[in-house]
C-alpha cells in the first residue's frame, strides 16, 4: 500500500492527486502503527521544518519514521520532508530534526531572492532507477528558502545551482528524498513518483 503521512500540514492534496493521476491507490495515515504497515511510505512537506518536527513528535511519528527508514524500507521525502531527515535545521531559530542523515539545513545566502521559487535543473549524481526515463539536468519545480548540507556527500543524488550548488536529492539504500516537488513538476515529476512505486513493488530494478 502507498502510504502518505498526514501530520496536519503539508501539500497533501496535490500529492494525492498526483498518485491518483498515475492510477495508484493511496492511504493517508497519522499513527505509528499505520506507518509500520506501509509498503511505500511518503512524507510530503511545505512550510517550516521546525513546525513539522513539532507535529511529528506530537503524533509520535518521529520515532516511527526513524525505525521504518532504519529497516531499509521504501521511503520518499518531499521538500521539507527531505530537510527533516537531517540532524538540525537553522529554521525557527534552530531545531533538531530526525538525524537520519547527519548534516544541517541552511538558509540561502543573503543577496539571493528567497524563497527560491520556480523551475531549475537537477544534475543527477547517482545512476539510480528513480531517474529512469528522465534526462540528466531536467528541470523540476522548487519552492524553498533552506537547503540540505549532508556531511556524507555520497548520499547526494541530485544537485542544483542557485547562488551556489546545493543538494537537491538524496538517496541512501531505499530512502529517497527530493528538495523539489515532483507533484508540481508536470509529467517528469509524475515519472519520479511512478519510478518510486515500481521500486517499492519490485517492478523496476534496473536503470534504463
Amino acid at each position: 500500500m502507498i502510504t502518505i503521512i498526514d501530520y496536519g500540514a503539508g501539500n497533501l492534496r496535490s500529492v494525492l492527486n498526483a498518485f491518483a493521476k498515475l492510477g495508484y491507490t493511496t492511504k493517508v495515515v497519522s499513527t505509528p502503527q499505520e506507518v509500520y504497515k506501509a509498503e511505500a511510505l511518503i512524507l510530503p512537506g511545505v512550510g517550516a521544518a521546525g513546525h513539522i518536527m513539532q507535529s511529528l513528535k506530537a503524533l509520535a511519528l518521529d520515532n516511527a519514521i526513524r525505525e521504518y527508514i532504519n529497516q531499509n524500507r521504501h521511503f520518499l521525502g518531499i521538500c521539507v520532508g527531505m530537510q527533516v531527515l537531517l540532524s538540525k535545521t537553522g529554521e525557527n531559530g534552530g531545531y533538531n530534526c530526525l538525524n537520519i542523515i547527519p548534516g544541517n539545513v541552511k538558509r540561502f545566502n543573503e543577496g539571493l531572492k528567497v524563497p527560491h521559487i520556480g523551475w531549475n535543473q537537477v544534475k543527477q549524481k547517482q545512476n539510480h532507477p528513480i531517474f529512469n526515463g528522465i534526462a540528466d539536468e531536467t528541470n523540476f519545480y522548487f519552492v524553498h528558502s533552506y537547503y540540505c548540507d549532508p556531511q556524507d556527500k555520497t548520499v547526494i543524488a541530485g544537485e542544483t545551482a542557485y547562488g551556489k550548488t546545493f543538494c537537491s536529492a538524496i538517496i541512501k539504500g531505499n530512502m529517497i528524498a527530493t528538495q523539489f516537488h515532483p507533484e508540481k513538476s508536470g509529467e517528469t515529476g509524475l515519472r519520479i513518483y511512478d519510478n518510486f512505486i515500481k521500486l517499492a513493488t519490485g517492478k523496476n530494478n534496473s536503470v534504463e
